[in-house]
């Protein structure tokens, strides 16, 4: 064992247990849905006719604007004013469901029908109809002019709006960091998201308290999520920026939480070494839950091929477990004495790290352990489907190692190790903790190559393979972002 753990102890506010995904889907089966009224919950959700019509226009036609004529009392291209609803007006909890029917085992096209049922059509999207930044650049903006226009209506329902999320949680990534735009761009309040989870591990979902699986009683259980997203706590999630630079030339098919971006200056406080190219490919995203280097991420990127060419094989959380299982051994990560170079594949042949720590402004560089085969920068209290191998730290280790208790609102990343396909297991058992190596407020990854030609990293489930250059290095900088991320709590 790595490090000594203590068993006892409560969690706080923002640590939420794990559960069993199969304890969860049995109680899904409950009645406590069944007993949640179908219209009332319907009347505190759904927005009054006119606002949803107006969103509707704005996203379709790409243009605030265009919803301005859905007004009541405006009139329509043919001069005949719009017909006004009977809706009394703004709904105590408006909210929008995004769904992703690939996630998972792939429930979303039906529950899109049952969604669409409990709340209304115009207020449940599809995601690959509508994209989440759609819908702020311009259902969320439709709503704030026609407030600017003096409608109160318009004006509550934008301020009270709840954002419901059916997907894994690369899929609520996503989401959060479409929202995450409003705050810097001074468009507020942010919605805050809950989560139907949909996907294989959804991390994301059983740490904010909404379980770990679609439960088995879907139908019951969607009406009381619905009916919890209305009144749950508000709490915060740590958002983390990811700035890639590579040397021009490098061809990466890079996941789509990765966008191009100006050329970024690296922090100037940590000195490079080595020359920097002259020309750079830049790229930036933001993650919630993990950003990995190795041997989980090489895994990933397999699975996430087949699941692209074979989509019919991803059929449920078990099914793609079991894949990953299978890619797991594939890549010789269990029986590496038994490979021709096995010493090459540990990651200090290929990189260095640099990290701030807790109130701390100078970089300082960990040395990282020739055994590590898997580097992963954890954010959440959950990895790998519930998993926690940080583990319960006792106090008297933290103290010795200069750790703190985690959270994720707490600035920090918490940064461990996997050493092969056997430690990873035992440490996914929950049987030993993961590698501990440091608690980091910012991180600097310098990847070179050399035997390697190339490396996978993932963040929040999407992996790519990333080129290596002999010659220029590709730097890898995370740092928190100032504004943090709203989330429903599901308890």
């Amino acid at each position: 064992m790595d490090s000594p753990t203590s068993r006892g102890g409560g969690d706080s506010t923002t640590r939420i247990p794990a559960r069993s995904s199969m304890i969860e889907s049995f109680k899904g089966c409950g009645l406590t849905g069944m007993r949640i009224d179908k219209e009332k919950l319907r009347k505190q959700l759904r927005m009054p006719q006119y606002l949803r019509f107006a969103m509707r226009d704005s996203i379709r036609l790409q243009d605030p604007g265009a919803g301005e004529s859905r007004l009541p009392g405006a009139s329509s291209i043919s001069g005949s004013p719009f017909a006004q609803d009977t809706d009394d007006g703004p709904p105590e909890s408006p909210m929008v469901v995004f769904i992703n029917p690939q996630s998972g085992g792939r429930h979303g096209r039906l529950l899109k029908e049952r969604l669409q049922m409990l709340i209304s059509e115009e207020q449940v999207f599809d995601i690959t109809d509508v994209k989440p930044h759609e819908f702020v650049r311009y259902g969320l903006r439709c709503l704030e002019l026609l407030a600017g226009l003096g409608d109160a209506c318009a004006k509550e329902t934008r301020e009270k709006m709840r954002v419901m999320v059916a997907g894994g949680d690369g899929t609520v990534g996503w989401v959060l960091g479409c929202l995450l735009e409003l705050e810097k761009k001074g468009r507020l309040p942010v919605p805050p998201v809950g989560v139907i989870p949909l996907g294989t591990g959804n991390d994301l979902s059983r740490t904010f308290g909404w379980g770990g699986s679609f439960p088995f009683a879907w139908k019951s259980a969607i009406k009381r999520s619905l009916d919890r997203a209305t009144t749950g706590k508000i709490r915060r999630l740590d958002s983390w920026q990811v700035f890639l630079s590579s040397p021009s030339g490098e061809n990466m098919d890079l996941p789509h939480c990765m966008k191009p971006t100006e050329d970024h200056a690296l922090d100037e406080s940590l000195e490079i070494e080595e020359a920097l190219p002259e020309k750079a490919t830049c790229h930036e995203g933001v993650f919630y839950n993990y950003f990995s280097i190795g041997m989980d991420a090489q895994v990933a990127y397999g699975f996430h091929h087949l699941r692209n060419e074979k989509p019919y094989l991803a059929q449920g959380p078990i099914a793609n477990k079991l894949i990953y299982s299978g890619y797991s051994c594939g890549q010789g990560w269990f029986f590496t004495p038994c490979s021709s170079d096995p010493s090459l594949r540990g990651l200090k042949n290929i990189l260095r790290m640099h990290v701030k720590k807790i109130n701390c402004s100078d970089w300082e560089h960990i040395s990282i352990p020739s055994s590590v085969r898997s580097l992963v920068a954890l954010n959440l209290n959950n990895y790998g489907s519930g998993r926690h191998p940080w583990g319960n730290l006792s106090p008297e280790y933290m103290e010795k190692r200069g750790f703190v208790e985690a959270h994720v609102d707490d600035g920090l990343l918490e940064v461990f190790g996997l050493k092969q396909g056997w430690h990873a297991s035992l440490v996914m058992g929950e049987l030993i903790s993961a590698k501990h190596i440091v608690q980091a407020a910012a991180i600097r990854f310098e990847l070179r190559g050399g035997e390697w030609r190339n490396a996978f990293l993932q963040m929040d489930g999407e992996p790519w393979k990333q080129p290596m250059n002999d010659e220029f290095s590709t730097f890898v900088e995370i740092k928190r972002v100032p504004c943090q991320s709203l989330m429903i709590s599901g308890e």
